[in-house]
């Protein structure tokens, strides 16, 4: 643990299980949001195959990943730690439309 601390930048253990926890919370609620829009756009496993539903899956998480890790952090009182994080995720997903990539990564 003490590898990630550095890692991050994180000052103590209790700020190390906060940030634990938002992804934690960031990761359970992506998935069960992507669900509820599968079920939403009738999309199942059996009616378009199980190749193509994690792939439609994955294209509705990424996006919304970011911004809700973003939005639970700034919840959770660690804004400084995940709108940068959330940023180079967004960078990395290639959506430089919100925000201006800078030179160092």
């Amino acid at each position: 643990m003490s590898r990630l601390k550095e890692k991050w930048g994180i000052r103590s253990n209790v700020q190390l299980f906060v940030v634990l926890v938002v992804f934690a919370i960031t990761g359970t609620s992506a998935a069960r949001i992507s669900k509820a829009l599968m079920e939403y756009l009738s999309l199942s496993q059996e009616n378009i195959g199980l190749f193509l539903y994690y792939v439609i899956l994955l294209v509705l998480v990424l996006p919304l990943y970011p911004f809700m890790l973003m939005g639970i952090g700034w919840v959770f009182g660690q804004s400084k730690f995940f709108f940068p994080f959330g940023r180079k995720l967004i960078r990395q997903l290639s959506f430089n439309l919100l925000f201006k990539a800078d030179t160092k990564s």
